[in-house]
């Protein structure tokens, strides 16, 4: 059996029930696909239900404002996900419908090569194909392709075998067989060869080089940083700070303060302590609860703790809440 049927039939009995897959809806593709960028399934799949039930439909997600956008996305993280999803269903909204060929779907805001091949094939059934790190790795190790991942002509070479073998009738199977592939059975550690509908002739089995590959080269170094949150209570309220809107971080959430926005206050020893990981970027959080000073900053607000479920919180502070409760 070849590539693509081997695929088509191991997948058809084999798939995860997941909540998009029971749809044809691009409206609800589109999202999945924008949610599971960096993020885990299991993640996803409660907001991604919660989502549907607070914007069903194109229309809702254009017309909500961005609080109640930004409340119900909380802690996916990757806020500017968020953004780009309304402002690309106010492009839909003015277009009266959900864009049906790759090139407008492309040029949604916040769509690039991977989710417009996927939307495309799996909501349209169109020939195309979006590659993502889960295809990347089964195709380099199928191939036993040697270069590196990360950089273009290799991309271009896996990319190149995966259109090739693309079955026209259906390319949205083939699409999502060899992204549950990668997810499921040719995983980055500990791939289970013996289950693999590819086993037989994958190359990299064959050769011995299924742990060794794909190869990506990184000079990535985590960054680590101690911050001091402070915690300001009173009358069942919190003092909190909302960021801007032109900030360039977490604009439109709210935060704990943190020390920097009183440099000579006694903090006094921690009352809690947690850790908190972005990228590359790992935090270690401090909640200190000192005297509240008397000079009293602007972009602070006692928030009652009642409204926080209808509040786009910061992660860092709802660990914190839940550290301090």
């Amino acid at each position: 059996m070849t590539f693509a049927p081997s695929l088509h039939q191991w997948f058809l009995a084999n798939q995860r029930d997941l909540p998009w897959r029971h749809t044809r809806d691009p409206y609800r593709i589109w999202l999945s696909e924008i949610m599971l960028q960096q993020t885990r399934v299991t993640a996803v799949i409660p907001y991604y239900e919660r989502f549907l039930a607070r914007f069903p439909d194109f229309p809702s997600l254009a017309a909500a404002p961005e609080s109640d956008l930004l409340a119900a996305w909380a802690g996916l993280g990757y806020y500017s996900r968020a953004r780009n999803l309304q402002r690309a269903a106010q492009q839909m909204l003015a277009l009266g419908r959900f864009p049906s060929t790759y090139d407008e779907i492309r040029a949604l805001p916040g769509v690039g090569d991977y989710t417009a091949g996927a939307v495309s094939s799996i909501a349209f059934g169109l020939p195309h194909i979006g590659i993502d790190g889960n295809i990347l790795r089964v195709i380099a190790r199928y191939t036993a392709d040697s270069g590196d991942i990360s950089q273009k002509p290799t991309r271009l070479r896996i990319s190149a075998f995966a259109e090739s073998h693309l079955p026209a009738d259906s390319p949205g199977i083939y699409q999502q067989a060899l992204m549950e592939l990668g997810a499921t059975i040719c995983t980055p550690q500990s791939p289970k060869c013996l289950l693999c509908p590819l086993a037989s002739s994958c190359a990299a089995r064959r050769d011995g080089l299924t742990t060794q590959l794909p190869i990506k080269l990184t000079n990535k170094t985590t960054i680590e940083e101690t911050r001091h949150l402070l915690w300001f209570s009173h009358n069942d309220a919190l003092l909190l700070l909302q960021h801007p809107p032109t900030s360039p971080r977490l604009a439109g959430f709210w935060d704990l303060p943190d020390s920097s926005l009183f440099p000579r206050l006694p903090l006094g020893p921690p009352q809690a302590q947690f850790s908190h990981s972005i990228v590359n970027h790992k935090y270690e959080l401090l909640i200190h609860t000192p005297r509240l000073p008397r000079r009293r900053l602007p972009q602070l607000h006692w928030i009652p703790f009642s409204r926080f479920p209808e509040l786009p919180l910061s992660t860092i502070t709802k660990k914190a809440i839940a550290r301090m409760q």
